[in-house]
């Protein structure tokens, strides 16, 4: 409360702050704040502007990944999939598991000739 509004706690036991105005400054205090980085941890450090560029950093990896992939040769070794940015409050999850390199290769269903001519007329 001292850092951020100049206020003591102690004014709200004198009677020189009211509950209410302690609520309102409270619940107003900044991500940066002890308060809500003891509640929410690592979790106040990430804004959106955050989640979005590590969400632009992964889409750019896995985009690079399919890039190198598509360009090696028939004899290469298979690329490993780009591990996600780690956030916050994530560790427990897993992130999504790297495509299988058979379903990558594998040839998609062709159309049948006549389903071909009935696109096409």
């Amino acid at each position: 409360m001292l850092r951020h509004y100049a206020v003591d706690l102690l004014d709200w036991h004198r009677g020189t702050l009211t509950s209410r105005r302690l609520a309102v400054l409270v619940k107003h205090l900044p991500r940066d704040s002890a308060v809500n980085r003891d509640l929410h941890g690592e979790a106040v450090e990430w804004d959106s502007t955050t989640h979005l560029l590590a969400a632009a950093v992964d889409h750019l990896a896995v985009a690079n990944w399919m890039t190198a992939t598509i360009n090696s040769g028939e004899d290469a070794d298979p690329l490993d999939y780009p591990e996600a940015v780690p956030r916050p409050g994530a560790q427990g999850e897993q992130p999504a598991s790297a495509p299988a390199s058979q379903e990558l290769l594998a040839e998609p269903d062709l159309p049948s000739p006549s389903q071909l001519a009935r696109f096409f007329a």
